[in-house]
């Protein structure tokens, strides 16, 4: 299969993940658990907001035609009540922030221009009717679409609901995502390795991300190097939504991934990319079920969960989208790559500014931890000098 480029190898799992067509079940959860799902229904809004014209300073709420002017302050109103009375020409009603306007007044002055002297208020300012209010419906009319399925519940959106109304809320069920390392040096994280052996770091970090980008992970037994017992624990893990593998998709002898799913009939949408770390990338659909076998080094394995198999857990979640997040930042010191690959490196990203973290290779988790980003180094752009603006991703 032609390698492809990472634009060509995103593009192509978010178009495959979309063309299935795939939603999962809706289900009710409480508010308090909504945060990060996937909005099942759409939301509106249930009366205005605000419903009321609502002060937006501490101050005076006063008619603007009387402004300049001396006012006789006739009572108080704070957020929560309602002033009983009218505030008519020469007269002034304290107000707090979220207040309701008293009928009659049009405009607020902050206390901060005010001189009051026992029952009256003086103030220089002069003003437009509507200053420092809310208006009634200025945020949403009732009715209002406000949020729509699909789109993932942040803490915001969080707000919004429980202003509305909603104390549980219609969201899409998490995707069940079956996570399978393979390799004959692989031992569980409670065995003690061989000097030949490495614990099975690979399996737990990979739950982290599924959960993270709003899946339910299930981690499978450890598939041995051999075709037959690797098939099997593939089939096992097909009977989930999606099935992430690390390790095994390279061309060595005992690199049984591919053979294993060929003999299940899959369909390869692509198994190699234009990246580092992570050349070596299969996605493929069998059985009915995508699935993604990322090499097997730790960080190879993290970046490539990070920018492919990610998206495709977001859509299988019943998102609208899923978009990578990356922003521009100044490198602090000079950088060189050779050309050819898109290139996600370590580095620590503060305020707008990036460094790249020194890092021994793909197998480098202690560097990993040390990093808060990762560089998008350009697969044309050889060197960088400092000061260069240089894409990143938030690990």
């Amino acid at each position: 299969m032609p390698t492809l480029s990472f634009a060509d190898a995103r593009a192509t799992v978010l178009r495959e993940v979309r063309n299935a067509g795939f939603l999962p079940p809706i289900e009710s959860v409480p508010l308090r658990q909504a945060h990060l799902r996937i909005l099942a229904e759409d939301i509106a809004a249930d009366r205005d907001l605000p419903p009321f014209h609502r002060s937006v300073r501490d101050g005076f709420a006063v008619r603007a035609a009387d402004l300049p002017g001396t006012f006789q302050i006739i009572g108080e109103v704070a957020a929560g009540a309602v002033f009983p009375s009218t505030v008519t020409s020469g007269t002034a009603v304290e107000i707090m922030t979220g207040a309701p306007m008293p009928e009659g007044a049009d405009c607020v002055v902050m206390i901060e221009h005010c001189t009051v002297s026992g029952d009256t208020v003086t103030t220089d300012r002069i003003m437009t009717p509507g200053t420092h209010i809310a208006p009634r419906g200025c945020e949403a009319l009732q009715g209002t679409p406000l949020l729509a399925a699909g789109s993932r519940i942040d803490y915001p959106a969080i707000a919004l609901l429980a202003s509305t109304g909603h104390p549980t809320v219609q969201v899409y069920r998490k995707p069940r995502v079956a996570i399978l390392a393979t390799g004959n040096e692989i031992v569980e994280v409670d065995q003690t390795p061989a000097p030949q052996q490495i614990r099975n770091s690979n399996a737990q970090s990979l739950a982290a991300q599924v959960e993270r980008a709003g899946g339910e992970a299930v981690i499978l037994p450890i598939a041995p190097d051999t075709e037959p017992e690797t098939r099997a624990l593939i089939e096992q893990g097909l009977q989930a939504d999606l099935l992430v593998l690390s390790g095994g998709v390279s061309a060595g002898k005992y690199d049984v991934v591919e053979p294993a799913f060929a003999a299940l009939g899959a369909e390869f949408f692509f198994d190699r990319v234009r990246i580092q770390p992570g050349q070596p990338l299969v996605f493929g659909r069998a059985q009915g079920k995508f699935f993604f076998g990322l090499p097997g080094n730790p960080a190879s394995t993290m970046v490539t969960f990070e920018i492919f198999a990610r998206a495709a857990i977001e859509l299988l979640s019943g998102a609208t989208d899923a978009p990578l997040y990356l922003t521009l930042a100044k490198l602090t010191q000079p950088f060189h790559h050779k050309p050819g690959l898109t290139r996600f490196l370590p580095a620590i990203l503060s305020c707008t500014e990036v460094t790249p973290v020194a890092w021994q290779g793909s197998g480098d988790v202690p560097s990993l931890c040390l990093a808060n980003a990762y560089m998008v180094v350009d697969s044309d752009q050889a060197d960088y000098t400092a000061g260069d603006l240089i894409p990143v991703l938030l690990k």
